[in-house]
């Protein structure tokens, strides 16, 4: 079936279907191409989503809302393709594709949808995607919009507070007030507590991330718009009878609309932080001082500076993993947002810094597809060192993904206190490219150069010393001696100075991503040298 769908008049169903959906006057939705058993689907529930690989952020049997803003002309078929198929591996009940970015549904993705069998309407520019999102909730929650759980006095005044734009814990802590006793936690991916309930137990970070689990309690999530995976809150009940669940459920609609709140806020907090970035990567471009003073960072440190990177496939993602990160650790003071190449970054008092180390995996763990890797940079003591201290944190940044480039690590640039350290901060190109600068014929697959290599590798392992290097090889010293001359002819190099040997050294330290395959050269028992007497 494709074009229209037919419109019946619409009953209130007691489970949604992707049709019932589409049969809502009200939402104005235009079906492009579907079969007939795929709109009998359950909906499970809705993501919002504008990344191009949706695949990790979509559940089974959700209706899959996007503004299409990843979509382009250029390459617009293999962004298709790729857009659809995340979503069929996912499990999605339904593409509603939005109109007002290119003004219609591109026909690339139409037919990407009808090669993988995934449901696709249009959603007109004039339909906010809330609307969608409250049409299906509201109604798989128990018809929440007529037969709400809550008290009409605890509702309206739940009402006023998200108005006024009140904390979370203010809003938590009125929501269950009726309720004798009742521990409620709102929590973050981490199992961070962004709020609590009075009275509530201390809930340990690494215990929450874990809900929801085998316990007898109850984890809803709050399905708000424009926060990433890694600031999703969940509201969370140890006793699941503590409360109806459809009490719950309307709870969490409200805090919806509180975490959508803070959600703007947060975005104009990290607008005036990018502006601050800016500048640090070009401070003679302004006050970086005032920009300072804007973000709310205190006139004197000491500071710490970090910054976060999720790929290029993932790349807005990077800011709010970061700011999970910071939340964490519960700083004094901090600013968070986006320098000019997208990267993430954060300026943040120097005893916050220091938990960041044990918070990183808990924030990669929200997600683990997706790679996340950080650079904290050492101690900035005045503003005017905050430039230099970005970028030493950019510089932690490029060892954090060569050491370690498929998995998400957090490099501190103080610990990059050997030379093999020191050169993963070096980008890949300029290591290759000295490397075979320096080491030249060597680099060939011919034999011989490759005998000439290893023997130079275990001639510096073994501090220059003949006699040690000849009983590695399984050699005799003077063919020692004699490949240890071709190797200066083609390197043009005198391995009996010191500064020559640490420049081939390192040139072997550049060969691949890794730092080295070999171990470091062992602590030096005498002076170096490459006389025979060795």
């Amino acid at each position: 079936m494709s074009g229209d769908a037919t419109r019946q008049p619409y009953e209130e169903p007691e489970h949604m279907h992707v049709e019932h959906l589409l049969q809502d006057d009200s939402l104005g939705l235009r079906l492009l191409w579907a079969e007939d058993e795929p709109l009998r689907r359950e909906i499970s529930g809705v993501t919002v989503t504008d990344l191009e690989d949706p695949a990790r952020f979509v559940r089974p049997d959700e209706v899959v809302l996007s503004g299409l803003v990843w979509w382009s002309a250029d390459g617009g078929r293999d962004k298709a393709e790729r857009f659809v198929s995340g979503l069929k591996h996912a499990g999605a009940a339904a593409l509603l594709a939005g109109e007002e970015t290119h003004g219609a549904v591109p026909d690339e993705l139409i037919e990407a949808c009808e090669r993988h069998g995934v449901p696709v309407a249009s959603v007109p520019a004039h339909v906010m995607f809330r609307a969608i999102t409250d049409t299906v909730y509201l109604r798989q929650w128990g018809e929440l919009s007529r037969h709400h759980a809550l008290p009409e006095h605890v509702r309206g005044r739940l009402n006023r507070l998200v108005a006024q734009e009140a904390d979370p814990g203010l809003i938590l802590t009125a929501a269950f007030a009726h309720l004798d006793r009742t521990a409620a936690y709102l929590l973050s991916p981490t199992g961070r507590t962004v709020a609590a309930t009075p009275g509530a137990a201390p809930l340990p970070a690494q215990e929450a991330a874990a809900l929801p689990g085998g316990d007898s309690g109850v984890t809803v999530p709050v399905e708000a718009d424009a926060v990433t995976p890694y600031e999703r809150w969940s509201l969370h009940l140890p006793e699941a009878t503590a409360a109806p669940l459809r009490l719950v459920h309307e709870i969490a609609t409200v805090l919806r609309r509180c975490q959508e709140a803070w959600a703007r806020r947060r975005a104009a907090e990290h607008r005036t932080a990018d502006a601050l970035g800016r500048l640090l990567t070009a401070p003679e471009a302004g006050d970086v001082a005032g920009a300072a003073r804007a973000c709310g960072l205190p006139a004197e440190g000491p500071y710490r500076v970090v910054v976060a990177d999720t790929g290029t496939r993932n790349k807005g993602l990077a800011e709010g993993a970061l700011a999970e990160a910071v939340a964490q650790t519960a700083p004094a003071f901090a600013t968070v947002g986006r320098l000019p190449d997208g990267t993430a970054f954060a300026v943040l008092s120097e005893e916050a810094a220091a938990g960041l180390a044990d918070t990183w995996p808990l924030v990669a763990a929200c997600e683990p597809h997706v790679l996340l890797h950080g650079g904290l940079a050492s101690r900035a003591t005045e503003v005017s060192g905050l430039s230099g201290a970005l970028a030493e944190a950019r510089y932690a940044l490029t060892s954090a993904r060569t050491t370690g480039p498929t998995t998400s690590s957090l490099t501190d640039a103080t610990a990059l206190t050997t030379l093999d350290a020191l050169l993963t901060g070096i980008p890949a190109e300029v290591r290759t490219s000295y490397s075979r600068t320096v080491l030249g014929p060597l680099l060939t697959t011919a034999n011989s150069s490759a005998a000439l290599l290893h023997t130079l590798e275990v001639f510096l392992t073994n501090d220059g010393s003949w006699a040690r290097t000849a009983e590695a090889l399984h050699l005799h010293v003077n063919t020692v001696h004699y490949r240890i001359q071709r190797i200066e002819h083609f390197t043009g190099r005198n391995l009996s100075s010191l500064r020559d040997r640490l420049d081939l050294w390192a040139a072997l330290l550049c060969r691949t991503p890794e730092p080295s395959t070999t171990s470091a050269p062992p602590p030096r028992r005498a002076r170096a040298s490459t006389s025979p007497a060795r």
